[in-house]
């Protein structure tokens, strides 16, 4: 199920490494553009299972609902290559009470390079319904709780955030070296 721990601080940039794999990669030995979102997917899945400790198939067989993907942004800046490890952080950039965007940023193993930076929206069904719902209040807080702050989504784009990650990698402040 869904349980906050009272006191507990929660990272808002969650990250692991990942390894290119030789079958993920087009005959040029770039990472196959459509295998970047199953690169993020699996690193995302990993994060919050670890870190949070939240399970999506306990949380879907106990309330009845999920999130639905209906948007992704995707910028490609520079290629992941076959066999190259790659830091893969996630977070939630926006939320409001049926939505979720969540922020996925590849970089190279030492968080020097950009590769690339994928912003997924997804709304909250009630699947018995088949109809967009509300998060619940658990749900709301814990949000509040993992949110990245500085980022003014409503009034901003991909372009405008890649540059602020890009700043943010040359100075060594984007991610902590550490879980």
């Amino acid at each position: 199920m869904f349980q906050i721990e009272e006191g507990k601080i929660y990272p808002k940039k969650i990250h692991s490494k990942s390894l290119i794999r030789f079958q993920d990669c087009d005959p040029l030995k770039h990472l196959n553009n459509a295998k970047y979102f199953d690169y993020f997917f699996n690193a995302r899945e990993d994060h919050v299972a670890e870190i949070y400790k939240f399970d999506y198939n306990d949380y879907f067989e106990h309330n009845h609902t999920s999130w639905v993907v209906y948007n992704h942004q995707i910028a490609y800046i520079s290629s992941a290559k076959v066999s190259e490890w790659v830091t893969i952080i996630s977070s939630i950039v926006y939320f409001n009470e049926d939505t979720l965007v969540t922020e996925y940023v590849m970089t190279d193993e030492h968080q020097q390079e950009l590769k690339a930076v994928l912003w997924t929206t997804s709304k909250y069904i009630d699947v018995r319904l088949g109809k967009k719902t509300v998060h619940p209040p658990e749900v709301m807080r814990f949000f509040e709780l993992v949110c990245l702050d500085g980022i003014n989504f409503e009034h901003s784009n991909l372009n405008l955030r890649i540059k602020q990650i890009k700043n943010e990698l040359k100075a060594g402040t984007f991610v902590e070296k550490e879980i």
